[in-house]
């Protein structure tokens, strides 16, 4: 009988392994990959690789999350709270690092500020909007709210000092920038540390951590999910390769597309849209605002506190050091955003009405980026 239980298990565990590798995002991730590699090997057009490389890594970026939700599951809610937060946004990260390395600063710094505005406006604008329109007004904790931003105007004023000190000295030495941005990338990593030491040690969580969506679905072992998400952590490496490597051409045969357009909306797109469709997806069918904006604060902060240092300090790797002072469009959009989000969460309540407005703000902040280039 032993026996017969044992090999029934083993059994029962690769049918498992097979049934989840038929699933639609892998099978897209895996042959999109295998058309990524030959178009790569064949040299085909650069705007074509560039396409089927965004293709690619939206469902290696939802593959990554998925893993690593599913380790998360059996390490606790504290350490699983931090994991799903801080690789969370793992494949823009791994994206930014090869465009960093590639010397694309600006489409880097775009891409900071361009997600953290997307999750504000558009993914929780999504979630209050289509989670309103089928349950009406939906609550979550006005506590959590008032933590939301004090965060989020901590974080904009942290990201003004270099953008305010550049301009009100005319144009600082660049040392002095690269010498402010340091020691900025270094108190961000701080308050990050600190946050999550909070979160660790009281028994209500920061925005810097979140709870797992996949709760209550069919859990993966550990080593299923170690295997998957270094899998998947490869092959978005391997894309993001293919994908920088293109953007130059795709640059030259679409001038009305900017390099600060690809890095504001594009790569935030491709990089987040899996965690986007996760908070919608818990506040439209489940209605739970309160994981829908713990996902959506949860990853600008994420992007803000941790990324952005992150990429400040691996730019002292190149010859190209990165700075944290943005353009005044960039700069009076974080602060707009953090402005309306904040106000629109601070009664603890949403709607599909406070979600279209959000909506409606992001996309004419997207229209205005792509046409800043032409408005020189």
């Amino acid at each position: 009988m032993g026996k017969k239980a044992t090999v029934t298990k083993k059994t029962t565990a690769k049918q498992d392994w097979k049934l989840d590798f038929l699933t639609p995002k892998y099978i897209v991730a895996v042959v999109a990959m295998i058309a990524l590699i030959i178009l790569e090997v064949s040299h085909a057009s650069p705007t074509i690789i560039f396409v089927v490389a965004c293709v690619t890594l939206i469902p290696l970026a939802a593959i990554i999350g998925q893993s690593t939700e599913m380790l998360a599951e059996h390490t606790g809610p504290k350490v699983g709270g931090f994991l799903n937060a801080t690789l969370g946004n793992a494949a823009e990260l791994i994206i930014t690092l090869v465009a960093l390395k590639a010397g694309y600063l600006e489409l880097v710094k775009a891409s900071i500020t361009g997600s953290a505005i997307g999750n504000l406006l558009l993914v929780s604008g999504l979630a209050m909007f289509l989670g309103g329109v089928r349950h009406g007004v939906q609550k979550f904790d006005q506590q959590t709210a008032k933590h939301y931003a004090t965060m989020l105007f901590s974080v904009v004023m942290l990201f003004s000092i270099p953008t305010i000190f550049i301009h009100t000295t005319h144009g600082a030495a660049k040392a002095t920038i690269n010498e402010l941005s340091l020691g900025l990338a270094a108190g961000m990593f701080i308050v990050y540390g600190l946050g999550m030491y909070y979160s660790f040690t009281t028994a209500s969580a920061t925005p810097l951590s979140r709870p797992s969506a996949e709760h209550g679905h069919k859990l993966w072992s550990v080593q299923k999910s170690g295997v998957v998400l270094v899998a998947s952590t490869v092959m978005v490496v391997g894309a993001s390769e293919m994908l920088v490597g293109s953007i130059e051409h795709v640059l030259k045969s679409f001038p009305g597309i900017s390099e600060f357009f690809l890095g504001f909306i594009i790569i935030p797109i491709v990089g987040n849209i899996a965690e986007h469709i996760v908070a919608v997806q818990v506040s439209y069918r489940k209605n739970n605002m309160t994981l829908a904006m713990e996902i959506a604060v949860g990853s600008s902060l994420q992007i803000l506190l941790f990324v952005a240092p992150a990429l400040v300090f691996a730019s002292l790797l190149y010859s190209h050091q990165m700075d944290l002072v943005f353009n005044l469009f960039e700069w009076a959009a974080l602060i707009g955003t953090c402005v309306i989000v904040s106000r629109v969460s601070d009664d603890g309540e949403t709607n599909y009405f406070e979600g279209g407005i959000l909506i409606l703000l992001y996309l004419m902040v997207a229209w205005a980026c792509y046409e800043l280039p032409v408005m020189g």
